[in-house]
């Protein structure tokens, strides 16, 4: 196997679960605790975590969400298959951060922390110099897994999208076909499907 790293983002029971405040019928759901899941545990994989923190007070997005300590902010990737720590956001960009981020205290208004994103980019997957490519999965497509291919790309990683493993915050599938087989994400990242990959892994 190359040295192939993976990032899941918003993989969170708010976006995934009916009762979830941001839940629509996304078939990456699937994909991802059925398939991909069990054979990382099979493979003894392992993958990097970004999960949001969506309280109030975020300037520019009346959004209010992934409350810290309820049942919307938990992460559906097993234990198992993680890599520790997660890094928690408040924005759609992973760069955006603020104090309290991820705990249940109020929170402050969010900033930018560029370095400690960097920092932790280093020490959960590695430098860039050391990996061969970024696997971007998650939710969602139009959203935070587009920021985060910006993002990845721009400290000069080589970054993929797992096609099975991501949806738009929609669901729909043309919608999905559109953004991934035209700029403005293919400026950033690249598709590769599951079969493509898995080839790779084993």
């Amino acid at each position: 196997m190359r040295n192939i790293r993976f990032i899941c983002v918003d993989f969170q029971k708010e976006f995934s679960t009916l009762d979830g405040k941001c839940y629509r019928p996304r078939p990456c759901v699937e994909f991802i605790k059925n398939t991909l899941c069990p054979f990382f545990r099979e493979k003894n994989l392992k993958m990097a975590e970004i999960i949001s923190d969506y309280r109030q007070p975020r300037p520019g997005d009346r959004g209010d969400s992934n409350y810290p300590d309820t049942e919307g902010y938990i992460s559906e990737i097993p234990e198992d298959v993680k890599i520790k720590p997660e890094w928690v956001k408040c924005m759609n960009s992973p760069i955006w951060t603020r104090k309290n981020i991820g705990k249940p205290d109020k929170p402050s208004l969010p900033y930018q922390d560029p370095s400690g994103f960097v920092h932790w980019l280093h020490t959960v997957i590695g430098k860039p110099s050391e990996v061969d490519r970024v696997i971007v999965l998650g939710l969602t497509l139009d959203c935070c897994v587009f920021c985060l291919a910006q993002e990845l790309n721009w400290q000069a990683y080589k970054v993929q999208v797992l096609v099975e493993a991501v949806d738009t915050y929609s669901g729909g599938s043309e919608e999905k076909e559109l953004i991934l087989n035209h700029p403005p994400l293919l400026n950033w990242a690249k598709p590769i499907f599951w079969d493509e990959l898995r080839k790779t892994l084993i």
